[in-house]
């Protein structure tokens, strides 16, 4: 959806998660550095919490998709026109896709710290794989577009791979804080970039953080 509810849905998503990552993970690492007992601190209660936040992040993409099917002027589940010939809403397809591998990470986290059928280290890669998915859409979501908006989205892609990058790293080096929190603050960029360029784009293009970015590349 090309309007700001469609942009505010997904802003709200990453800036939600990006301001609990960067609560859960100083929390957690304090936890383990103190070697403090508490709810959040044990083991079992961090994989009820990830449990939470991947049945959260589930529900969350189940809304992105059926709003971008089901808006008035949606595909409404239809990929081709049979009348026209042609295909039918592919933004708003592009935008279903982002979302359903995301509810795919957040299935596979909930799989992962509820039963032992998959590694541990799924969930880092699922999500991985989401967000590289995300960043070559919206790498092919610029085409045909006006410079100043085909710029915008260009800045962005560099939070974006810049996350599935990070994110696959934890794959590896699982529970590294600066890692976890590098990835936390990209996911809080991508959530305020998705707020300001659907409010204005002009607006976007001299926002500080951006304009370091603009100067740069």
């Amino acid at each position: 959806m090309a309007n700001f509810k469609g942009h505010a849905l997904p802003g709200s998503f990453f800036l939600m998660f990006g301001l609990w990552w960067s609560v859960k993970y100083p929390l957690k690492y304090s936890c383990r550095k103190v070697k403090k007992v508490c709810f959040f601190g044990s083991k079992v209660g961090f994989q009820r919490v990830e449990v939470i936040e991947g049945a959260v992040k589930a529900i969350f993409a189940l809304i992105g998709m059926l709003a971008e099917q089901f808006v008035p002027d949606g595909p409404h589940l239809r990929l081709y026109d049979q009348e026209e010939k042609q295909w039918s809403h592919l933004m708003n397809w592009q935008h279903s896709t982002m979302y359903f591998f995301y509810g795919i990470s957040g299935v596979v986290d909930i799989i992962t710290h509820t039963t032992k059928a998959v590694p541990v280290a799924m969930d880092r890669l699922m999500l991985a794989i989401a967000v590289f998915v995300e960043g070559f859409l919206f790498y092919y979501h610029v085409h045909g577009r006006q410079e100043l908006d085909m710029h915008i989205h260009v800045l962005l892609l560099f939070a974006v791979f810049g996350g599935a990058l990070c994110i696959f790293l934890e794959v590896f080096f699982r529970g590294n804080i600066i890692l976890e929190l590098f990835r936390s603050s990209l996911c809080i960029l991508q959530g305020s970039w998705f707020w300001q360029v659907g409010e204005d784009p002009e607006v976007l293009i001299h926002a500080s953080f951006l304009k370091t970015f603009a100067a740069l590349f």
